[in-house]
């Protein structure tokens, strides 16, 4: 059953624990993770157990080695022993394989796993916020953000998109249109219209049930056009927390600069 815009603006960090999901039947997994959400104006982490996300401003001078002195201090006082991470760009199996636009430089190859001396797993912030919001079926995520993110779930097999790529009215990238630049660029009204216009016209390229607007940006919509739902921010660290019952993700260890052999072939699950 979907979750209506009340009953999501009433999770929270216990709530996220307590779901009995399907997603969250292996029995080989970290009791507590901490979810950190690296987004181009502040990073959000929320651990296992707590009820309160913590966040601190991010911005241009951000490096990954930056980010991640910055996380243990703000986790201080949380004990996990794994780490998912949200990252702002495009993610391989062996982490980012491109720089975010709106943070600092050295993201690609920084071993994550060494700087936190814990496993960690990492995939694009908007595939974790749609996980996070997947409730069956198959279902669009739209991040209206800085930029635009977007991944598509059908059946639980995610498939990260980069929908910001796509051309819009007189060739710009649909991301700059929907993005924060274009939000101030064209203002609110022409932002709304967009958004109201491209939304029945993903539901029926990517034959979805559903679709889900989330990202700091999609409180700013009166109501969500037809076919949609507003998500919430929150969703990212519910993302986060099941990212570790899917056995098909890969994880970066401490010890290796590799990942963990493949998984097991079975599961249900897999990210593309």
């Amino acid at each position: 059953m979907l979750l209506e815009r009340s009953e999501m603006e009433t999770l929270s960090g216990s709530t996220l624990q307590s779901e009995n999901s399907a997603l969250e039947s292996s029995s080989d997994r970290p009791s507590s993770i901490l979810a950190i959400d690296i987004g181009g104006s502040k990073i959000k982490i929320l651990m296992t157990g707590q009820d309160e996300p913590r966040k601190i401003p991010s911005g241009k001078a951000l490096t990954p080695s930056r980010m991640v002195k910055t996380v243990k201090t703000l986790a201080s006082g949380w004990e996990y022993e794994a780490v998912s991470i949200g990252y702002p760009g495009v993610v391989g199996k062996s982490g980012p394989c491109s720089e975010p636009g709106n943070l600092g430089s050295g993201w690609v190859a920084f071993n994550f796993a060494a700087a936190f001396g814990l496993p960690v797993r990492i995939i694009n912030d908007a595939v974790m916020q749609a996980l996070g919001s997947y409730e069956g079926g198959r279902m669009l995520f739209l991040g209206l953000g800085t930029g635009l993110g977007s991944a598509l779930i059908a059946d639980q097999v995610i498939v990260p998109l980069e929908l910001g790529q796509l051309r819009y009215g007189n060739g710009e990238p649909l991301g700059d249109v929907l993005g924060d630049r274009g939000l101030k660029r064209y203002g609110l009204k022409f932002w709304r219209r967009v958004v109201e216009e491209i939304t029945p016209i993903f539901v029926s390229a990517f034959l979805a049930d559903y679709i889900v607007l989330g990202g700091g940006n999609s409180k700013k919509l009166k109501q969500p056009p037809a076919g949609a739902r507003l998500g919430h921010n929150l969703t990212a660290f519910r993302g986060g927390f099941r990212l570790w019952h899917l056995e098909d993700v890969p994880t970066l260890l401490t010890h290796e600069p590799g990942l963990n052999p493949t998984s097991n072939a079975s599961n249900k699950w897999r990210l593309i």
